[in-house]
C-alpha cells in the first residue's frame, strides 16, 4: 500500500495543485455566493446526482450510469431556466470584490425587543400589520411588488408604515438584520378549506408564505387585536411576549449567545472550504487519475539552436515512438502537435554525437506521463561543409534531326557553388542538368534546364541559381558532310 502511495505522491506536479486550489476556491465562491438560495440547494442535488453516476459507471452499471448522467444535464438547464432570476439577483446584488475574494459581513442581529413591543403595540390599537422575517430561502421568487425599503428597525417606524393612513399599510414588510429592506409586499394566499371562519386575506397572506418558504411571519389583527405567528405551515396566537420572543430567538438563531452564533458561522465557512477543495480532489482523482490509460505516439524530432557554419549530415532516426500514459479522458483528448521531442544541438561537435532522449527533451501536457522512448538513443552526424565552384554541362540527350548540326551552346550561369562534405567533393568534377532532348530542336533558341545534384550528400550554395539558361545554334547539314 505504502510502496504505490508514495509514487502517486510524487507524480503530482505543481500544476495539479494549482488546479486544485482554483477550482476549489471557485466551488467555495460559488458556496458563500448562493448559500441560502433555492438554486444552491438544486446545485447540492445536482453534485449528489453526478457522485452515484461516478458509483454507478466504477461498477458498471452503465445504463444505471446514462441515465443519472442525462438527468444531470437536464437538471442544469433546469437550474439556469428557473432560477435565473433569482441568480440573477444575487450576482447583481455584488460587486467585484464580493464575487471574487470578500466574505460577508457579519449577520445583524435582529433586534428581537423592538419587534416584540411593535407588535404588542400594533395589538394594542388595534392595527393590521405582516412582519416578515426570512430564514435560509430567498423570498424573491415568492413575494411580489414590495417597494425598497433602508429603514432601521424602531417602533416608531414600524408604527408609521402600518398605520391606516399611510398609503403602504396594506402590504408586509421585511425585516433583514436591523433593518426593514422592503414595505409594501404582496404574499401569496393559502387555499386551505380547513381554516377558521374569521381568519380575513392577512391570515391567508401569513399561512401561504409560511407555506411556500421557511420565513416567520407575524400578524396583528386588525379586528381581534390579537397577534398569531406562522411558520412552515402552522399558525399559533401569541397570548404573551415571553412566547414570541421564544419563537424569534428560535428563528433568528439568537437563542444562543452571540458568541456562539457568529462561531458557528465562522464553523461552517471553514467546513465549506475544507469541503469544496476535498470536492476538486475527489473529481480530479477520478478523472485525471483513475482509470489509467496507455497509447503510442510516433513523434518528429525537432532539433534546436544547431550552428549556422555547422550541418546535419545523417541522423540514426527522424521521429521517435512515445509510449505515454494518463487518464482516459485525457489520452483521448491528446493532439499530436502537443508533444514534442527537442534535441539541443548548441553543445553538439563536429563529428558522431549521441543523445538520449528522457523526459527533459520530451513536452507534454499536464496529466500526461512518459513511460519508454523507442529509440531511447538517436546519433547525429555534423560537419563543417565546405563550399566549391564546378562548371555546368549540357545533359544532351538523343539525335538532331538529321538535316541539322549544333555549332554552338552557352549556359547562362556557367559555374555554380555547391556545399557538402570534403569527402562528397573526390568523385564530382562536373554538375550536369536533367536531360536535354536534341529530337525536338529545330531551329536556334534557348530553354531552360534544372540542375541535377549528384550526389545527394551535397547541395547548391543557396546563392546559386537552381536553373541555367542555355542559348544554342544551329545551321543546316551541308549537303555530304557527316
Amino acid at each position: 500500500m505504502l510502496n504505490t502511495f508514495i509514487p502517486f505522491l510524487a507524480g503530482i506536479g505543481w500544476q495539479d495543485i494549482v488546479d486544485i486550489v482554483i477550482n476549489g476556491y471557485i466551488i467555495f465562491r460559488l458556496y458563500i455566493i448562493f448559500r441560502g438560495t433555492n438554486a444552491f440547494r438544486v446545485l447540492i442535488g445536482i453534485l449528489l446526482l453526478w457522485f452515484f453516476q461516478r458509483v454507478a459507471a466504477s461498477l458498471g452499471l452503465i445504463v444505471t450510469s446514462w441515465a443519472i448522467q442525462a438527468i444531470t444535464a437536464v437538471a442544469a438547464i433546469i437550474i439556469i431556466v428557473v432560477f435565473r432570476n433569482e441568480i440573477r439577483s444575487v450576482l447583481q446584488a455584488k460587486n467585484l470584490k464580493t464575487l471574487l475574494w470578500g466574505f460577508p459581513h457579519k449577520h445583524l442581529l435582529t433586534p428581537i425587543e423592538i419587534i416584540i413591543e411593535s407588535a404588542f403595540e400594533l395589538a394594542k390599537r388595534h392595527v393590521g400589520a405582516l412582519i416578515i422575517l426570512p430564514g435560509k430561502e430567498d423570498l424573491k421568487e415568492t413575494v411580489q411588488s414590495g417597494i425598497a425599503w433602508d429603514g432601521i428597525v424602531s417602533i416608531e417606524m414600524i408604527m408609521s408604515i402600518f398605520w391606516h393612513d399611510n398609503p403602504v399599510h396594506d402590504g408586509a414588510i421585511i425585516i433583514e438584520g436591523d433593518r426593514i429592506t422592503e414595505v409594501s409586499v404582496i404574499l401569496p394566499l393559502s387555499h386551505r378549506k380547513n381554516l377558521p371562519s374569521h381568519y380575513g386575506t392577512r391570515h391567508r397572506a401569513a399561512l401561504g408564505l409560511a407555506e411556500n418558504s421557511d420565513a416567520l411571519v407575524l400578524l396583528t389583527s386588525e379586528e381581534r387585536g390579537t397577534i398569531l405567528a406562522a411558520k412552515k405551515g402552522v399558525i399559533h396566537t401569541i397570548r404573551n411576549q415571553e412566547k414570541l420572543k421564544q419563537i424569534l430567538e428560535e428563528h433568528t438563531g439568537l437563542a444562543q449567545e452571540p458568541k456562539e452564533f457568529y462561531k458557528k458561522e465562522k464553523f461552517e465557512i471553514i467546513l465549506a472550504a475544507l469541503v469544496s477543495i476535498l470536492i476538486v480532489i475527489s473529481i480530479w482523482f477520478s478523472f485525471f487519475k483513475g482509470m489509467e490509460t496507455w497509447t503510442t505516439l510516433q513523434t518528429p524530432i525537432d532539433y534546436r539552436n544547431l550552428d549556422p557554419k555547422v550541418e546535419i549530415l545523417e541522423t540514426s532516426v527522424n521521429s521517435v515512438k512515445l509510449n505515454l500514459s494518463g487518464s482516459g479522458p485525457l489520452i483521448k483528448s491528446l493532439r499530436p502537435e502537443q508533444v514534442m521531442v527537442r534535441i539541443d544541438l548548441g553543445k553538439a561537435l563536429v563529428g558522431n554525437n549521441t543523445f538520449v532522449i528522457d523526459k527533459k527533451n520530451v513536452t507534454l501536457p499536464p496529466g500526461i506521463k512518459l513511460n519508454r522512448v523507442d529509440p531511447a538513443e538517436i546519433k547525429v552526424l555534423l560537419d563543417l561543409p565546405i563550399k566549391n565552384e564546378l562548371p555546368v554541362q549540357v545533359n544532351w540527350t538523343g539525335k538532331l534531326p538529321a538535316h541539322l548540326i549544333l555549332t554552338r551552346a552557352t549556359l547562362d550561369p556557367d559555374k555554380v557553388a555547391l556545399l557538402g562534405r570534403k569527402e562528397a567533393f573526390e568523385n564530382i568534377s562536373t554538375v550536369y542538368t536533367e536531360k536535354v532532348w536534341l529530337d525536338k530542336i529545330r531551329s536556334s533558341g534557348s530553354l531552360t534546364a534544372a540542375l541535377k545534384i549528384v550526389p545527394a550528400a551535397l547541395k547548391l550554395d543557396p546563392g546559386s541559381k537552381t536553373q541555367v539558361t542555355i542559348k544554342f545554334e544551329v545551321r543546316e547539314r551541308l549537303p555530304g558532310a557527316k
